[in-house]
Order: C-alpha cells, then sequence, then structure tokens
C-alpha cells in the first residue's frame, strides 16, 4: 500500500512559479506510474500530468503543457510538479495519485493524498 502526502502549494502572482511535491510512503513506489490532479470549486477533479513509473515518459493536460513539468525521484519515493507561468484559473486543490500505468483518467488512480491548496492571484 502507497501512502501519498502532498506539500508546496501556496500564493503566487500570475506569471510565478511553485513546486508540489509527493512524498510516498511504501517500498513499491516506484512500481507505479504517478499523476497529478487539479480541483477548483464547484468543478470536477482534472487531470494535470502523469508520469510513468520510470519517470521516461510524461503525459499532460493541454491547458499546462509548456508551463508545468512532471517529474519523479524514485530514490526519494517523492513527485515533483513545477508550475511555471502560473494563471488564476490555475487556483484549485492539487492531488497526487498512483496508477499501475501511466494515464489520464481519473478512474484510473487511487491512493489519493489529501491534497495542497494553490492560489494564483491577478
Amino acid at each position: 500500500q502507497v501512502r501519498l502526502v502532498e506539500s508546496g502549494g501556496g500564493l503566487a502572482q500570475a506569471g510565478g512559479s511553485l513546486r508540489l511535491s509527493c512524498a510516498a510512503s511504501g517500498r513499491t513506489f516506484s512500481s507505479y506510474a504517478m499523476g497529478w490532479f487539479r480541483q477548483a470549486p464547484g468543478r470536477e477533479r482534472e487531470f494535470v500530468a502523469a508520469v510513468s513509473a520510470s519517470g521516461g515518459t510524461t503525459d499532460y493536460a493541454d491547458s499546462v503543457r509548456g508551463r508545468f513539468t512532471i517529474s519523479r525521484d524514485n530514490a526519494k519515493n517523492t513527485a515533483y510538479l513545477q508550475m511555471n507561468n502560473l494563471k488564476p484559473e490555475d487556483g484549485a486543490i492539487y492531488y497526487c495519485a498512483v496508477s499501475p500505468t501511466i494515464a489520464t483518467l481519473r478512474g484510473s488512480f487511487g491512493n489519493w493524498g489529501q491534497g495542497t491548496q494553490v492560489t494564483v492571484s491577478s
């Protein structure tokens, strides 16, 4: 079983940057693909980015492609989401989760963390 804890959220200005971390417990972290999702008030939880178990393959939502970068360090049992050129519409609670293989559908992921709040001021 993998337990996930997100951190790194906060307040940023439009155009600024934040780096989110997802720390995993358990020895099987490197066996799973990792994903980041976000949920804004009144909206569905949506896919942001995913990385394969090895870190060699990534995928992004069109809305963040070119601005966000997902990565992982299996030696540290941690995944990251580097967010640059933030926009007010990026404000949401960001969650990480694991999946047997890299995917974009919410239903493919499990072991959700508690989330970290990102707020972007204009």
